[in-house]
């Protein structure tokens, strides 16, 4: 009490934390993921819009199936949800007053740590083309070679490359690996939690293929969240599944007949 009152030695005042960073737990994350997923859904759903009214002829139901079938519509749909899950993504975390970067843990890894991912993916897709052949199935989903055909056919193809190698990756590593691995690995679920609830909620992004299919997805799904797990990368995932898009978007194309 003495010292509190001796000019010389004022008492030390400690101010609370009020605007500490922090990182959204489960239901936080869950919340603005449902945020974020609506962004980019208006993202994807005002090009078919745009290109729905500046079609000629009536706009009913068959005008609006036939243009989302389109792959110019999904090429430019799948471009345009890109800033807008990263707009949504940003409020997010600018709301956690954690840098953005920090939070989507946005860091390079290693050329190493690249190589055995793209291996790890190699073995994953060869194993379930295998598993395809000896089931008499398709080793490629007929939406991939329908959707290149339809770009090919508007002059769109070199534009669906951008979309599913570039765009897609990014948007959807952002989200998956990125925001919602960070805010689940870090409540209850954990990180084994984290990877499969991030990878069931990527799987279900899919809704284009069978089942099959979804299985394929799913578990890659899980080896790029073991990947964000083990070197603390989201750029790293970002570019296994950019080259995992670029081999089936090649493979595609052969099957196609264009190669």
């Amino acid at each position: 009490m003495i010292d509190s009152l001796d000019p010389s030695a004022p008492p030390v005042t400690v101010t609370p934390a009020r605007h500490a960073p922090r990182i959204w737990k489960f239901w936080g994350t869950v919340l603005w993921g449902l945020f974020i997923f609506a962004a980019l859904f208006v993202g994807q759903i005002a090009v078919v819009a745009w290109l729905v009214l500046r079609r000629e002829g009536p706009v009913d139901i068959v005008a609006v199936i036939h243009v989302l079938g389109g792959g110019l519509t999904i090429s430019l749909s799948v471009i345009m949800g890109l800033p807008a899950a990263l707009g949504a993504m940003w409020i997010a975390t600018h709301r956690s007053r954690t840098p953005f970067a920090e939070y989507l843990a946005l860091r390079w890894s290693t050329w190493g740590n690249l190589a055995i991912g793209v291996g790890a993916l190699f073995v994953l897709v060869i194993g379930w083309d295998l598993l395809s052949r000896a089931l008499g199935r398709e080793v490629a989903p007929g939406f991939m070679v329908d959707v290149l055909k339809s770009a090919r056919a508007d002059g769109a193809l070199w534009l669906l490359i951008v979309a599913f190698c570039v765009a897609a990756p990014v948007s959807e590593e952002f989200f998956a690996r990125g925001f919602l691995y960070r805010g689940w690995s870090e409540s209850f679920l954990g990180v084994p939690g984290a990877i499969l609830l991030s990878s069931l909620v990527w799987t279900a992004l899919h809704l284009q293929y069978d089942w099959f299919f979804f299985a394929e997805v799913f578990s890659i799904g899980l080896l790029l969240g073991w990947l964000r797990y083990r070197n603390g990368s989201t750029w790293l995932t970002v570019v296994v599944h950019g080259l995992n898009n670029f081999a089936a978007t090649l493979q595609s194309i052969w099957l196609a007949g264009y190669g």
